[in-house]
């Protein structure tokens, strides 16, 4: 039987921040007294200094006074031997088998010897190592100087290896060609967590998955369990699942073996199969080990569904290559894809891939993380607001960012070209010194990209404001309630428990305004506005009409926060038929209302309708949780009119003698379109007249044989002026007939009657609980009233 054993956490008083140093010592790491004492450490002691993606170091330590206990300085040297920056964490442990060792070999970095001539041992090296018994790992660079040159090398093998003490009997050889720089920054730039940003969750999980098992294999042998063999990586391109599989691959110092999915098929018969075997085979051979299948859907699609005999091959040879992993092998097979669906189901069970990830596309949070890593070695200037950039940035993946980055810098030299003489060598320093990149750079970037995620989808983020629209202010309000308060005060519904609505329905006339009040919305929220026309879903494929439906919505959430405005609802959302025809219109709406049942409550994504045949619609469309609110856009007052007209001319030349107030008047019955054609005639009636007396005036000019132009024939912007509105009237008609409008209104009251209690209601005694029989009878009164609405006929 077997006892529990509580384990308290282990204490790391060995974990210590990096600090920075004015030491130019390569070698020497500085701690205060006290955390030498309590690491029972010596001045002179050769410690062990592990830093990120397993590296580490080995170094002389002493004491400084001014170093903070919980702290070790080091200089940029060993920073860059050990991948830390200041405030990262590292580890110190003394290093008691480090032994003088018997020869080194060392060779200079290309770039700090170019033009050099002479002995570089007896120049730099020699009185570098004679001055002290210094500590050298393989692979580590150091930096010596003399006089004013400082040249670096790199440490290419030890004897005995992979470190050691150069002694004054140790032998140093510097034979060989300089290292290439481009080689060492390669090093340097080597992926780890720090460079991936906005997957902390998934990073976990897999970190989880992947690196417990290869690192502490005896853990699951322990337990007496096989660890998890596959993991699989979904989400769309860009997010980072190649990124996410290398980094962990660096950290944990594991073999990665890389297999691109269409680079392993051949033509040849058997070919594809030998290749996705040697790489098995070699990561056995050099486990710890990743193997990484990227783009597995093209190596590994349904076999029911895949006409070619070579793609069958290679599903059931990977299935054979996963089962026949040992279980001791410590080989994890990793894979990526964007399209989870098209992958034979064989591959995603238990055995196999047992975990799938979804590498989604981050937050505004995670855009942040994303943004510092791109931004980290980038020359920014003080204006720049990196959190307003990643709010900004709604729908955005890693590579997005990245690409944003690169259009940022661009800009910043494209406004520096006037100064930079392209024909010369070398460039001004004061020119080199003042380039840094702006906020207004940053946001030309963002004018000029988009998400690839959604090329493919009409996403904007309109620009339309309060003052372009006119009247509707009780209307605007409300819709102010319904989508900006959830954005803007989560926690509010978060302590009553309320669930905000996610669905709008907008009915009225036709030219009333309600596409410009979706747009209006999605620009007062700083919501990315995905526009559906109907008509485009439609299609006479079977299934890809439901498909079409399930990309938009799947665009929206992954755009979030986003509007997603269906115009003309009553295209695709008609009253189902149950008839024998091809059910494609059925489909659709079953569809839609699927995909807002299956909406998730914490992702801000609105749905909002638009219809002027609000009597054909499906009635399942209305219930709660879908479009539950059902707004009533009626033709403007004479109040709403005064604005609209405002609005349409606040940018053209109104003359004085033009009433605003009186023209409202005589256009009662007229809707927002209707009064926007009259203004739009107006102006052309001003631009014709325009036209003509320059016309006039250039045969004047010509008749008189006058080229140049006297400074009173300068035409000033012509005004528009009362009798070009008189014109545009005679042409003016109304869109929507009186008839239509008393439609329109008996629909919505009785609407308001069927549905709600009215505005006389109040909760009942507790002696009149009981419904009565009139109570019922009045139910059932309002139960025909509402079946009278699906009577109302707009045609």
């Amino acid at each position: 039987m077997y006892t529990t054993t509580i384990v308290n956490r282990k204490e790391r008083p060995n974990h210590l921040i990096v600090d920075d140093s004015s030491n130019d010592d390569n070698s020497v790491v500085e701690l205060s007294q006290q955390k030498m004492d309590e690491l029972q450490l010596f001045r002179g002691d050769t410690v062990m200094v592990k830093g990120k993606k397993r590296h580490e170091t080995i170094c002389i330590v002493l004491a400084d006074d001014n170093c903070s206990n919980e702290r070790i300085r080091m200089n940029h040297v060993v920073r860059n031997n050990l991948r830390v920056r200041p405030g990262d964490t590292v580890s110190v442990q003394a290093c008691s088998d480090a032994r003088y060792g018997k020869r080194i070999t060392v060779l200079p970095i290309d770039d700090t010897v170019e033009g050099m001539t002479g002995n570089l041992f007896e120049v730099y090296l020699k009185p570098y190592f004679i001055e002290a018994y210094r500590p050298v790992k393989k692979g580590d660079t150091f930096i010596t100087r003399t006089g004013m040159r400082a040249v670096e090398f790199k440490v290419i093998d030890t004897d005995p290896s992979p470190y050691c003490i150069v002694a004054p009997d140790t032998v140093i050889h510097c034979e060989g060609d300089p290292i290439k720089r481009k080689e060492e920054e390669a090093l340097l730039n080597e992926i780890g967590y720090d460079d991936i940003g906005g997957v902390r969750k998934q990073l976990a999980e897999i970190k989880e998955i992947v690196e417990l098992p290869l690192r502490h294999p005896q853990l699951f042998q322990t337990i007496g369990f096989k660890p998890l063999e596959g993991i699989l990586l979904y989400g769309p391109p860009g997010t980072g699942k190649t990124l996410i599989a290398r980094a962990i691959a660096t950290e944990t110092g594991a073999f990665f073996s890389l297999i691109n999915g269409p680079e392993i098929i051949s033509k040849s018969a058997g070919k594809s199969e030998s290749n996705l075997r040697k790489a098995f085979e070699e990561a056995e051979k050099n486990s710890p080990a990743i193997i990484f299948i990227d783009e597995l859907d093209a190596i590994a699609p349904k076999r029911e569904k895949t006409h070619g005999e070579t793609e069958r091959r290679i599903v059931s040879q990977l299935l054979t290559l996963m089962d026949g992993l040992k279980q001791r092998s410590n080989v994890i097979v990793m894979a990526a894809t964007s399209r989870p669906n098209a992958i034979d189901p064989a591959l995603r069970r238990f055995g196999r891939f047992d975990r799938e990830v979804d590498i989604g596309i981050p937050d505004s949070i995670g855009r942040l993380e994303i943004l510092r890593i791109h931004t980290k070695k980038m020359k920014l200037s003080d204006d720049v607001d990196l959190v307003q950039i990643a709010n900004e940035t709604h729908g955005y993946v890693g590579a997005d960012i990245a690409s944003l980055c690169s259009e940022a810098v661009l800009q910043q030299i494209r406004e520096k070209m006037d100064v930079i003489d392209l024909e010369d060598d070398t460039i001004d320093l004061k020119i080199l010194y003042s380039l840094a990149v702006t906020q207004d750079n940053f946001r030309f970037a963002l004018s000029r990209s988009k998400p690839s995620a959604l090329r493919v989808t009409a996403v904007e983020i309109p620009t339309t404001t309060w003052q372009d629209i006119g009247g509707l202010e009780s209307v605007k309000r409300e819709l102010l309630e319904l989508i900006q308060h959830p954005v803007a005060y989560p926690e509010k519904f978060l302590k009553y428990g309320m669930t905000p609505s996610r669905g709008i329905l907008f009915y009225g006339p036709p030219g009333c305004g309600k596409t410009l009040l979706a747009k209006f919305i999605a620009s007062e929220c700083q919501a990315n506005f995905i526009p559906v026309k109907g008509p485009k879903l439609l299609t006479m494929l079977s299934g890809e009409s439901d498909s079409n439906v399930h990309d938009i919505f799947d665009k929206a959430r992954q755009t979030a926060p986003c509007v997603l405005f269906f115009d003309d609802l009553d295209s695709i959302a008609k009253a189902r038929s149950g008839s024998d025809g091809d059910g494609t219109a059925d489909h659709v709406i079953h569809q839609i209302l699927t995909e807002m049942d299956d909406m998730d409550p914490k992702k801000n994504v609105f749905i909002i309708g638009a219809t002027n045949r609000p009597d054909v619609l499906d009635p399942a469309i209305f219930r709660s949780g879908r479009l539950d609110r059902l707004i009533y856009i009626p033709l403007p007052d004479e109040k709403s009119r005064v604005a609209i007209l405002r609005a349409a001319l606040r940018k053209s030349p109104v003359a004085e003698d033009v009433d605003i107030n009186l023209l409202a008047r005589v256009t009662n019955g007229f809707s927002g379109a209707d009064l926007t054609a009259i203004c739009q005639g107006a102006c052309k009636s001003a631009i014709r007249e325009s036209i003509e007396k320059e016309i006039n005036r250039e045969r004047e000019r010509y008749r008189r044989g006058q080229t140049a132009i006297d400074a009173d024939e300068f035409d000033l912007v012509p005004e528009i002026r009362r009798d070009h509105f008189e014109e545009a009237m005679k042409f003016a008609r109304r869109s929507v007939s009186d008839n239509d409008i008393r439609k329109y209104e008996i629909f919505a009251q009785t609407l308001q009657q069927s549905r709600g209690f009215g505005s006389q209601f109040r909760f009942p005694d507790q002696q009149q609980q009981q419904p009565s029989q009139g109570t019922h009878r009045r139910q059932n009164n309002n139960d025909d009233l509402y079946n009278q609405t699906r009577i109302v006929s707009f045609e």
